[in-house]
């Protein structure tokens, strides 16, 4: 991938990284470069999902499943399927791919229904897929719409609730869609009299579990019958609503596996898919609740007569002021109107459709006599109007409606009134609601207005292991099979825009996003400034190796010209100084040649003679440090001129100074 080649990045972005800084034209590559950085990583992100889904699948399958042949050489529809086998305890399982024996239908009717849809004469077939077909497995097919259906079979061996956890599993495919119909499941009840022949809605059952629709309204059922510890009457308690959206799991024509677990520490978890989509405790997340109340509103208390639950109350004080006029009409005629120019007053809104004829069927005894239907008189679309002008209706300023009292505190006010509470009469607790009926037999019970609904390879057992197997050996070659024909990633992409349309947004930017920085950067750039001269020097391009050695060789160099000319400034200070020392010498002997050649004429000319010579030192001084400071400035002068001639001084002998030429820089 393009973000996992560290070394192809880095030379990208040091290719974004040059060209002059002063020119459009970087302008133009960071924004590419910015474009591609983008576009790349979420190329990359998208994939990196797609490849770890895939690959959360394949191992979550080969965990599971590592019976399950698949022959890689041919087409990804060409599987082997082998029925499922249970590999551990299990108290019931059904693969339907051999012939249907144990199940029984029902010959009972339903009670208070209409006579002529009473029956549970709804037909079942075994039969294969429609879509994404496993050669040689079956499943369970109800195939009626608007009629009732009934089917049942014995356990292996009863489930009583004790110390180990009920996992229930199933597989659905709504192969036609759902309008409005079940294919929830029933666990029912152990008892002597249980005749499966007679199975109906009525029949005592324990569980009922699996998912249902009507209308908009997708549900996930999970309701349990609780025996009245105390009375011994069994109430039906529901599981609140997952917190997911189902709506896909009626509509996306594919196998999914439902999945119930109840444990013995009186928890549950409903699953879909082998993902949980909802999971809680048998004693707080059903409604109504395991135990109830321990009091309740006494059903004899009744409010008091003169109980106030009035919170404000109009002012009794208050009186209406006396230029409030509640006869002010909320609407008055527009004096200011006036009649716009061409009205035709004369002329009707709407006139009979002079090209209607009388149908020749028309019977005025029958139908009255004819007339012609109204069409909007056509000299009224040019006009502002047409008929009787009448002046438009306005606010009127003076109106303020009835007078009402302002609302004040109600002084008397006692609260909103509620019944007292007493014990409840009937209270009971259930510290454990897992201990149920036992259960001996499985049904399905339904009414559905949708045909060709599937159910396959039911299970009851105790360990999620079995449960995990067996489902990879059903639901999960049915998974394969169905990602193998899933459409391309274009039909894809259309049909997520069909159910999300803000995606068209996105699919949108996606592609306007390298056009237009593809435009941006090959557009010719105007210039800005005319002194703007571009070189093919400027325009960015890969550093190679011997490029970079040779860039590294031109530094090395320019660090020891640099040296060079601070040790030629060193030098030339230090022949500066020297000069100055010269100058100094100088004077001195020009002082002692004095006083030779001239004696002393007093302490006053002395004294003069001294100022003049300090003077004149100074001079020399200040000549010489300019000098210096001249030399320092001009490097490109070949020699350096005497001392003397700089100080102006003629008398006295010369002193030759060294001379050095000075590399130029």
């Amino acid at each position: 991938m393009f973000l996992g080649n560290g070394r192809v990045w880095e030379d990208f972005l040091a290719a974004c990284g040059t060209g002059s800084p002063t020119t459009k034209m970087q302008f133009q590559w960071d924004w590419l470069c910015l474009g591609v950085l983008l576009f790349s990583s979420v190329t990359a992100e998208i994939e990196d999902e797609e490849i770890q889904d895939a690959d959360v699948e394949v191992e979550d399958f080969d965990k599971t499943s590592q019976e399950t042949d698949v022959d890689k050489g041919r087409t990804s529809l060409e599987v082997v399927y082998k029925t499922p086998k249970p590999i551990g305890e299990v108290y019931f399982t059904e693969t339907f791919d051999g012939v249907l024996t144990g199940w029984v239908l029902s010959k009972t009717k339903k009670e208070d229904t209409d006579e002529n849809i009473a029956k549970y004469d709804g037909r079942w077939e075994v039969e294969g897929l429609k879509e994404n077909t496993v050669p040689g497995d079956q499943g369970l097919v109800l195939k009626s719409t608007a009629k009732h259906h009934a089917i049942s079979a014995m356990l292996t061996k009863p489930f009583i609730f004790a110390d180990k956890p009920l996992i229930l599993q199933y597989e659905v495919n709504f192969q036609e869609g759902i309008d409005c119909g079940g294919a929830y499941i029933k666990l029912l009840s152990s008892s002597d009299d249980l005749d499966l022949e007679y199975f109906f809605d009525k029949t005592p059952y324990t569980i009922m579990f699996g998912p249902d629709k009507c209308g908009e309204d997708y549900k996930l059922h999970f309701i349990f019958r609780h025996k009245n510890p105390k009375t011994g009457d069994y109430e039906e308690k529901h599981a609140k609503r997952p917190d997911v959206d189902l709506k896909k799991f009626y509509s996306d024509k594919k196998t999914h596996l439902y999945t119930l677990v109840l444990k013995p520490d009186d928890t549950f978890e409903m699953s879909i898919d082998q993902t949980v989509v909802s999971k809680g405790s048998l004693l707080e997340d059903f409604v109504p609740p395991v135990n109830p109340p321990q009091e309740i509103e006494d059903p004899n208390d009744k409010k008091p007569d003169d109980w106030d639950e009035r919170a404000k109350i109009p002012d009794p004080s208050a009186v209406k002021p006396d230029d409030w006029d509640e006869d002010e009409p909320a609407k008055i005629e527009d004096t200011d109107a006036v009649k716009p120019e061409g009205w035709l007053d004369d002329e009707p809104e709407y006139i009979s459709d002079p090209n209607a004829e009388k149908p020749e069927d028309w019977d005025e005894e029958m139908d009255g006599e004819w007339e012609a239907p109204q069409i909007p008189n056509p000299k009224c679309e040019t006009a502002p109007g047409c008929g009787e002008w009448v002046r438009p209706m306005m606010n009127n300023p003076n109106y303020k409606g009835k007078w009402k009292a302002p609302m004040i505190e109600n002084p008397n006010y006692q609260g909103i009134w509620s019944p007292r509470k007493i014990p409840n009469p009937d209270y009971f607790q259930d510290l454990h609601p897992f201990e149920m009926t036992a259960v001996s037999a499985v049904g399905l019970e339904l009414w559905s207005m949708t045909s060709d609904i599937y159910f396959d390879n039911f299970i009851i057992c105790s360990e999620k292991e079995v449960a995990d197997r067996w489902a990879a050996d059903g639901w999960g070659m049915k998974k394969l099979v169905a990602s193998a024909n899933e459409p391309g990633m274009f039909s894809q992409l259309m049909t997520a825009a069909e159910d999300h349309p803000w995606l068209w947004v996105l699919y949108i930017l996606t592609l306007a996003l390298p056009v237009g920085l593809g435009v941006l950067f090959c557009w010719p750039a105007k210039k800005v400034d005319d002194d703007i001269d571009y070189k093919k020097t400027d325009i960015s391009k890969p550093i190679t190796k011997g490029e970079l050695e040779q860039g590294g060789e031109e530094l090395e160099d320019e660090a020891e010209l640099e040296e060079e000319k601070q040790n030629e400034d060193d030098i030339v200070e230090e022949e500066r100084r020297q000069v100055e020392e010269k100058k100094h010498e100088l004077i001195k002997e020009k002082k002692k040649m004095g006083r030779k050649d001239a004696p002393s004429e007093g302490e006053g000319e002395g004294g003069e003679g001294e100022d003049k010579d300090e003077e004149e030192e100074n001079e020399v001084a200040e000549g010489s440090q300019e000098e210096g400071d001249k030399s320092n400035k001009s490097g490109s002068e070949d020699e350096m001129k005497e001392a003397d001639e700089s100080a102006g001084s003629g008398d006295g002998p010369t002193k030759s100074v060294r001379k050095r030429r000075v590399r130029k820089d």
